[in-house]
């Protein structure tokens, strides 16, 4: 099968297109036909290994000293089962699922193995492939932290960085939740991440946010680059903060996935997609999604649907 490899860490140009062996799932594993993956920002800065130095030595423990342990990248996916163990009971061939590989990786191929127990899940018939990839991560990191945030309807919502696959999940999340949004992001965003449903958009480029004298209950930093100091000048009583940074990993939960993929079902939910790009051109869909300015979710298009 056709699979991307990464031999090494550093720049988009180590990732590699190859033939290597389809796998074969274990008794408690399923095959998945992948149709689509994410670049997501786990990819590329395991990829490049961009870690805080804080976590540069564990992290080069648990990924890889010299070069990534598991070479074949990619968190998020959707496809096809082709094939089960013996002890597989919840899933079956013909099922269309989707989901994340979590530290197996696996999603930059043809064909992944995944224990049935892995954070993945049957999607709706009236969801496309390249939808459901892009749930995923954005989805769930922002269920994480509003439930570490403790949300809840009538609150005042500030997002920072709403324009990203974070964030974006983030302003309709909040909006769902009944919320009112004030979504932060750069000027040429600002329209189409109002149009997601945020009450209120305050282009950073132009004002600093931290002048005004509103007070939040809720500020949710979606990209990592909001001060804890500064949020919490322009919290209200009793108010939280919380930060894709510093605040450990978020956790991903099947339960959440059903959750997002029935709110996409019914339309209440639109994961936004910036870019596709086709397998062949991994390094390029690496190179825009690194630098920082994607609207949403950059897909990798393993197969025609």
């Amino acid at each position: 099968m056709k699979a991307i490899l990464c031999p090494a860490y550093g720049a988009p140009e180590v990732l590699q297109l190859r033939e290597v062996e389809k796998p074969v799932p274990r008794d408690n594993e399923v095959l998945i036909k992948l149709f689509a993956a994410t670049v997501s920002a786990a990819d590329y800065r395991i990829r490049s290994f961009t870690s805080p130095p804080l976590f540069w030595l564990p992290m080069r423990v648990i990924l890889g000293i010299r070069r990534p342990r598991k070479p074949i990248l990619g968190v998020e996916l959707a496809g096809e089962i082709e094939a089960v163990g013996k002890q597989v009971r919840r899933l079956k061939p013909g099922d269309r699922v989707f989901g994340m590989t979590g530290m197996r990786f696996g999603a930059y191929a043809e064909y992944t193995c995944l224990p049935e127990k892995a954070v993945i899940t049957i999607m709706p018939d009236n969801v496309s492939y390249d939808d459901a990839a892009a749930v995923p991560f954005g989805g769930t990191t922002a269920m994480h932290f509003f439930r570490k945030g403790r949300i809840n309807s009538g609150q005042k919502v500030l997002i920072y960085g709403a324009s990203g696959a974070v964030g974006t999940a983030a302003v309709q999340l909040a909006k769902y939740f009944g919320t009112e949004v004030t979504a932060v992001c750069s000027g040429s965003n600002v329209h189409w991440v109002k149009a997601l449903g945020a009450d209120h958009v305050i282009d950073y480029t132009k004002e600093s946010i931290t002048s005004g004298e509103k007070r939040y209950d809720l500020i949710f930093d979606a990209v990592g680059k909001l001060s804890r100091s500064a949020g919490k000048t322009m919290l209200a009583p009793g108010g939280s903060f919380v930060s894709v940074e510093g605040q450990g990993v978020a956790k991903e939960l099947v339960e959440d996935l059903e959750f997002l993929i029935k709110l996409v079902k019914e339309g209440k939910y639109k994961p936004v997609i910036d870019r596709r790009y086709p397998l062949e051109q991994i390094t390029e869909a690496h190179r825009y999604a690194e630098q920082g300015h994607k609207k949403g979710n950059v897909v990798i298009t393993i197969r025609p649907s």
